[in-house]
């Protein structure tokens, strides 16, 4: 059980540290990129699907 809340405690810890390295606009950036990055994954066509986007977290966060 121990383990468990450290686990938490510290997956929390890294959330907030993520959160607070990327601020503002790069916090309002990241689910752009994210799904950029994922879409990116897909061979052949990935970069092309992805174009959209990118083209958002341009937007966002220059």
């Amino acid at each position: 059980m121990g383990s468990k809340a450290a686990r938490r405690i510290a997956l929390l810890a890294a959330s907030i540290a993520t959160m607070f390295s990327l601020g503002g606009c790069g916090l309002a950036a990241a689910p752009c990129r994210i799904a950029s990055a994922g879409l990116k994954i897909v061979p052949v066509v990935g970069h092309v699907a992805a174009a959209p986007t990118d083209a958002c977290a341009d937007v966002i966060d220059p």
